[in-house]
């Protein structure tokens, strides 16, 4: 969902990497795991390189904590808060 509350569909950006030949996927162990998390990662960042530094932690705080059998949005604004977390919280 973009910042005007528009649904759209999303690049898998399998360009930077292909961690998943089946597609994207949440909620269980599994490689669409990460390419979802990448995938949302550069959709919101705009930034392939910061994207590519913190999809593997943004994966493992959120994307494999999201229910497989409930419906979900993850807003932008969203995104861009819990990124400004994750990138406080590396070490320097």
């Amino acid at each position: 969902m973009n910042d005007t509350g528009q649904v759209r569909g999303l690049d898998p950006r399998l360009d930077l990497r292909n961690h998943s030949p089946d597609g994207l996927a949440w909620g269980y162990p599994g490689s669409g795991l990460a390419q979802l998390a990448l995938a949302i990662l550069c959709d919101a960042l705009g930034d392939d390189e910061r994207a590519e530094r913190l999809y593997q932690r943004f994966r493992d705080v959120i994307i494999a904590r999201l229910d497989r059998d409930r419906p979900w949005v993850l807003a932008r604004r969203s995104v861009l808060d819990i990124v400004s977390r994750l990138e406080d919280e590396q070490p320097g």
